[in-house]
């Protein structure tokens, strides 16, 4: 187990099938830097609260939205021009590195406001998962989010 968000996250995503489940869940609506945080706290067993949950989604919703959501849509655009354009090719690789920069300082961002939340051995990952995904994830992309649940808890 990874004692920091990060390390966690880039573990996790690298396991079969939970990138796949993250780029489902992100196209209905799911933030997946709060899921990646939800799976962290879960595992770690912090105790889920509305509280914790509104607070989490205070903290990510609005560097989500002005931050992470235009480089993503950004380096988007340019995928099909890029394919026959070297130079803004290498330019979308920039984006990309960006767009990661930018979801790795959100995870610390999450991180440092949980640091003072207790493990305590609570078996709350579920509800961590299902309180930070929009209910349209949850309704239409249950499978992936139960395999997010799944390598969560395994460790």
């Amino acid at each position: 187990m990874h004692s920091d968000l990060w390390s966690f996250s880039l573990d996790l995503y690298t396991r079969l099938g939970i990138e796949q489940a993250c780029l489902e869940l992100q196209a209905e609506g799911a933030n997946v830097c709060l899921l990646l945080g939800a799976a962290w706290l879960g595992q770690l067993g912090v105790a889920c609260n509305g509280d914790r949950l509104a607070r989490l989604r205070d903290l990510a919703q609005p560097w989500h939205d002005e931050v992470i959501r235009p480089l993503r849509h950004l380096r988007q655009s340019w995928r099909e021009a890029a394919a026959h354009d070297p130079e803004l090719d290498a330019l979308r690789d920039q984006v990309k590195a960006l767009e990661l920069e930018a979801e790795r300082q959100l995870l610390e961002r999450i991180e440092t406001l949980a640091q003072d939340w207790q493990a305590e051995g609570a078996n709350d990952l579920s509800a961590w998962l299902d309180g930070v995904a929009p209910p349209v994830a949850r309704e239409k992309q249950r499978g992936a989010l139960q395999r997010l649940h799944a390598a969560s808890a395994a460790g």
